[in-house]
């Protein structure tokens, strides 16, 4: 089968085979292309096996999914608090990094990893569940609520669905965003696009930009004993404005990936609201591509300032 490879900071296409032992086996529909697979392929951080992470597909009987790309031990003590997230495995776990990930034509998986699709949302869109279960348990760690006033820094994907997330918990959100692309995608979503938040008013800032400009506007625009939620994965050493934070007390919190509260998975919740509203899946993937020209499509979704948003490929 086709899959993609990272050599040498390229992107190139290889035949291999299919996947095969225990688990789930999943025919792929669409992988997104994700910030954190540019970086992985520009930083040459070694995975020898096939990148992608935000996966969807059709189980052998013709079931749509998408895939919760992690596989814990199940044991940790992080494990055992719902908080998979942060199993001890660490990378090893991660589809698309220390396992065989989704841009190729088929996934194998165990059976944890599999969330099912409600009727309502094509295959071909699943996979925009894992960047919105990465909202969801942002959103869910910063106890948003309809009391609040909510400021989403950053217009990509991730800063989209957050403003997803924060809206179906009620609180009134407002999103800032660089380009015109985004800016438009932010309103289909319902979201009040403003230039700057820097009223300090806001109770919880979602930083999904990961600048340390993005940083220093986050604490301005919150108030007094507001939190500073980083969303965005940035693998670069980020500087808090000293003064500024311990004046209003901020607190400061990091989110990654998603997890489960009790029995409910996050992933399970970004289901659910990509089920109940075909514009987000509308707004957010701008670009879809044939596996074959994954190059192609790694290029396009640098073009940020040319309005790609989400880019897909689609075996």
């Amino acid at each position: 089968m086709l899959a993609v490879k990272f050599q040498d900071k390229k992107v190139v296409l290889e035949d291999v085979p299919p996947p095969s032992g225990e688990g789930v086996l999943v025919d792929v529909r669409a992988c997104g292309i994700c910030g954190s697979d540019v970086t992985i392929l520009d930083s040459g951080f070694p995975i020898t096996g096939t990148p992608g992470h935000e996966i969807s597909g059709l189980l052998e009987d013709g079931t749509p999914v998408a895939i919760e790309p992690i596989a814990p031990c199940g044991d940790c003590r992080f494990c055992l608090t719902g908080d998979t997230q942060v199993c001890t495995r660490g990378n090893d776990m991660v589809y698309g990094v220390g396992q065989d990930g989704g841009m190729a034509e088929q996934i194998l998986v165990p059976e944890r990893c599999i969330v099912p699709l409600p009727r309502s949302v094509d295959p071909s869109s699943g996979f925009l569940v894992e960047p919105l279960a990465v909202a969801v348990h942002g959103v869910r760690r910063a106890r948003i609520d309809g009391t609040m006033r909510v400021l989403v820094m950053g217009g990509g994907t991730i800063g989209l669905c957050a403003a997803v997330a924060a809206r179906a918990a009620h609180a009134e959100v407002d999103l800032v965003a660089r380009h015109p692309a985004q800016i438009e995608a932010a309103r289909k979503l319902g979201a009040n696009v403003i230039e700057a938040g820097t009223d300090g008013q806001y109770d919880v800032v979602l930083d999904c930009a990961g600048t340390p400009s993005a940083v220093e506007a986050s604490c301005e625009a919150l108030r007094s004993k507001g939190l500073l939620l980083m969303l965005a994965s940035s693998w670069g050493v980020l500087e808090v404005p000293g003064l500024l934070a311990a004046a209003k007390e901020i607190d400061i919190a990091i989110s990654t990936m998603y997890g489960q509260s009790g029995t409910a998975r996050d992933a399970d919740a970004a289901a659910a609201l990509l089920g109940q509203d075909d514009a987000i899946a509308d707004a957010l993937v701008s670009d879809r591509f044939p596996l074959a020209s994954a190059p192609a499509a790694f290029e396009r979704s640098r073009d940020r300032r040319g309005g790609a948003i989400k880019v897909a490929l689609e075996p």
